[in-house]
């Protein structure tokens, strides 16, 4: 029987890794998460080392096209993570084409960059060549793509969309040195600050909202009125035709959609009435993986197209 042609797509987590074959079209066939213990050295290495071979049991042969998603900035080469302090140690520079034992390339991607190619090829950005993304939860992920091409800057670095500042006198500071971002206006990471303590997380929140709490209701608003203010900045930027929002907070659905998008009506610059598209993401927690996935055949089709020239 001839083997089925298939794509392997990873997504490195801080805990855990997700993984899953998928066909060129799209077609997915198998699909695993896989846990780790972060603290254990090369842990997530195991980790994946495990999830491929367990694809490639069930699929029944090797893959020729591999893709890893994985947070940190990608070295220029996609070889590697080549910035990524604080976490995973020794993700940093870990050749996976190396590690895995392959004879071509295994590309490496940062995890919001994928999520949004993952989005671009099967899910809510599919056919939009102007779009970025904004992924929602302990912080506030991005990426775009512009003019078709995914935006990645010189070191990697691109698509760092929650770390605008919309308060430059706020004391608060991100991550990134950004006094007053948009993080750390809309993210779960300081919900608790900015509830007065009385919130932990977006869903403990959102649920209260629900109630019809008073206190609630008005930290869920001006969470959406930065969140509004931010994408409309952006977009004057970007220019997208589409903003995609993913991540645990966009699943408070209508929730948060119908009043962002009034509060979006407020802000947007809209020249003849143009007004940008707002809609959820599509493809969940394995939107990285794909991506990942995607990315993996396009520089094998790249290469191809080299090595017939």
């Amino acid at each position: 029987m001839t083997p089925i042609p298939y794509l392997i797509g990873i997504d490195l987590g801080g805990s855990s890794a997700k993984g899953l074959a998928v066909a060129a079209s799209g077609e997915p066939f198998a699909q695993h998460t896989l846990p780790f213990d972060d603290a254990l050295p090369f842990g997530f290495a195991i980790a994946v080392k495990e999830l491929v071979g367990r694809i490639e049991k069930e699929m029944g042969s090797s893959s020729k096209v591999i893709g890893i998603s994985a947070p940190g900035l990608a070295s220029r080469d996609e070889r590697s993570i080549a910035h990524m302090p604080g976490r995973l140690t020794g993700l940093e520079g870990y050749d996976w084409k190396f590690e895995l034992g392959r004879d071509h390339p295994v590309p490496v991607l940062n995890d919001a960059h994928a999520a949004l190619l993952g989005e671009y090829w099967l899910g809510a950005a599919r056919g939009v060549d102007n779009v970025f993304m904004l992924t929602l939860g302990t912080g506030v992920g991005g990426a775009a793509i512009v003019d078709g091409r995914l935006l990645r800057g010189a070191i990697g670095r691109a698509g760092h969309l929650g770390h605008v500042s919309l308060d430059l006198r706020s004391p608060r500071v991100d991550i990134c040195g950004i006094p007053g971002s948009l993080e750390d206006l809309v993210a779960t990471c300081t919900v608790h600050e900015r509830s007065g303590g009385r919130f932990g997380t977006i869903q403990a929140l959102v649920a209260a909202v629900e109630q019809n709490d008073a206190g609630a209701i008005l930290v869920w608003e001006d969470s959406l009125r930065a969140l509004a203010i931010g994408i409309a900045s952006l977009i004057n930027v970007l220019d997208p035709e589409t903003v995609v929002v993913g991540g645990g907070v966009s699943r408070a659905g209508a929730m948060l959609f119908e009043p962002l998008r009034r509060q979006l009506a407020r802000f947007e610059w809209r020249p003849g009435g143009h007004a940008v598209k707002i809609v959820p993401a599509q493809l969940g927690s394995m939107a990285g993986a794909y991506g990942a996935a995607f990315n993996a055949s396009m520089n094998s089709a790249r290469l191809r197209q080299v090595q017939s020239s």
